[in-house]
């Protein structure tokens, strides 16, 4: 996969794809991540790539030239994505509709964000990473990146790691234990430890059900409520009460 980052902050992108499972799949080929600074295509002397905006009011604003003529010169993989509070949410979903492409871009917006032209004639699409407001677009990209990086085939060493986590089902994640057995009095659910792997596996989508009915209902009202299979499988836990 070929993902494309423009930034004028190029150091603060290359310092989080240098780290992790996403330095190690760049490292070996497997993500083609190019990162591109606008201010690499200006003239003047200050590399300037910002300016007050029409009309007045606080802050600065991207110009158009620097980000056309770096997209221009780079043809970078579409779709390329403005990152932006007005953007459409950044889901799982959208993870695994980015993961599926050959390849896409990452535009991070500074300051008041880009000039409206880059909006309207230039970019495919807009994704914000939650409703606050960063000081740039670089955040947003690495996050970006890492959630969709990792559900490319050869980026996690374990590839069933990405079919059983948080979201995956529209549900959370169960929760998660290891050694010791008991730690300061507190220990490991039975069920665990019982070699019943079906078991297992039931007590954990139980878990996942009941912890996202507690902490995001609103998980659960998008999937249509819980199912006659639902409260079945909490009651097999004592799970299923107010």
């Amino acid at each position: 996969m070929r993902i494309d980052v423009f930034s004028i902050l190029p150091d603060v992108v290359e310092a989080f794809l240098a780290a992790g499972l996403i330095g190690k799949a760049r490292a070996d080929g497997t993500l083609d991540i190019r990162v591109h600074d606008p201010r690499d295509t200006t003239s003047d002397v200050h590399r300037t790539v910002d300016d007050s905006p029409f009309g007045g009011g606080a802050g600065m604003v991207l110009k158009p030239e620097p980000i056309f003529d770096a997209v221009e010169q780079a043809e970078p993989a579409r779709p390329l994505i403005y990152l932006a509070p007005s953007g459409r949410p950044f889901t799982q979903k959208v993870a695994e509709e980015l993961a599926a492409l050959d390849g896409f871009s990452l535009l991070c917006g500074r300051y008041e964000g880009v000039d409206e032209r880059v909006r309207q004639h230039l970019v495919d699409d807009e994704i914000s990473i939650g409703d606050y407001v960063l000081a740039g677009g670089e955040v947003a990209a690495a996050v970006v990146v890492e959630a969709v990086g990792r559900l490319v085939p050869g980026v996690l060493g374990n590839t069933t790691s990405t079919e059983d986590e948080s979201f995956s089902d529209g549900l959370l994640e169960y929760p998660h234990y290891t050694r010791p057995a008991r730690y300061r009095g507190w220990t490991v659910p039975d069920v665990l430890r019982s070699g019943d792997h079906a078991k297992v596996a039931r007590w954990r989508r139980a878990m996942a059900l009941i912890k996202t009915v507690q902490v995001r209902p609103d998980l659960i009202e998008a999937r249509g409520g819980l199912s006659e299979a639902d409260h079945n499988l909490l009651a097999e836990f004592d799970l299923d009460r107010p």
